[in-house]
């Protein structure tokens, strides 16, 4: 609900503000904050920009995020307005999309996957698979179930470990559920077996393995909160380029081949 209000939000703001004027130019004294005032009207709506650069017409573009959602607009060349949203061309090509990729999700996300490396996660797989996924995973969770069992022809293939970073958001026993299973004597197949009993509750809570690890799925769902992220699953995965990519909710069937990096088996 929460994303889904931002959204909105930066909808409205973008239906009510598409061209934002302002009475003159006034720099800042400070670097750091030397922006028109028709750009700093934005800033103070919130906006956090990322990069700016020239664009067509003359005009300045800007990307950056907005309660953790990507945003672009373009300065005019008198300065004095500001247009909001994507940049298209004669032919219909998003100039922008490029942009918002390349200057804030792609560094975004690495810096991401880096602390994804770092966390507490427990891989679903061959270790020597050569696809990495990571994915944010609550116990009581039914996307991630079902994203688990889709994703199992190519984990059994040998093509892809599914490290999952477990956390504990969905329901007041989450949390012990989680710490449960990265607790356990044997935590891949404490894993399978909440994954197996899903439909009859899943794992059982163990109070003395749960105490164990309360403190990494605790760490995990901070580390969730961090990166801006409200459902699970969110999955992170490098795409044909190399590139990190993040998907948020159970993906599609037709978007599968894409997170896993190959058809399926």
């Amino acid at each position: 609900m929460k994303q889904l209000f931002q959204r909105n939000h930066l909808r409205r703001s973008l239906a009510a503000g598409l061209l934002l004027a302002t009475s003159g130019i006034a720099l800042s004294l400070h670097a750091q904050d030397d922006y028109p005032t028709a750009v700093r009207h934005l800033i103070d709506q919130g906006i956090a920009i990322s990069e700016s650069y020239p664009a067509p017409g003359g005009m300045t573009g800007y990307v950056g995020e907005m309660q953790g959602s990507p945003v672009a607009f373009y300065l005019t060349p008198d300065q004095e307005h500001v247009i909001l949203g994507p940049m298209l061309t004669a032919t219909g090509e998003n100039l922008t999309e490029q942009k918002i990729q390349t200057l804030v999700m792609g560094p975004k996300n690495e810096k991401a996957w880096s602390q994804l490396e770092n966390s507490h996660w427990l891989r679903d797989g061959d270790a020597s698979a050569p696809t990495v996924v990571y994915t944010f995973t609550d116990p009581n969770c039914p996307f991630c179930h079902r994203f688990s069992d889709a994703a199992r022809p190519w984990i059994e293939a040998g093509q892809v470990q599914l490290r999952h970073v477990l956390v504990g958001i969905l329901k007041p026993d989450s949390l012990s559920k989680a710490a449960t299973i990265l607790g356990a004597d044997n935590p891949q197949r404490a894993l399978r077996i909440n994954q197996d009993d899903y439909d009859s509750g899943g794992i059982r809570i163990d109070e003395a393995a749960a105490g164990r690890q309360r403190d990494k799925i605790e760490h995990n769902n901070l580390l969730m909160r961090n990166l801006g992220l409200h459902a699970t699953p969110t999955t992170y995965y490098r795409d044909a380029s190399g590139q990190v990519q993040m998907q948020q909710g159970m993906p599609r069937p037709a978007d599968l081949p894409r997170v896993m990096g190959s058809t399926s088996p």
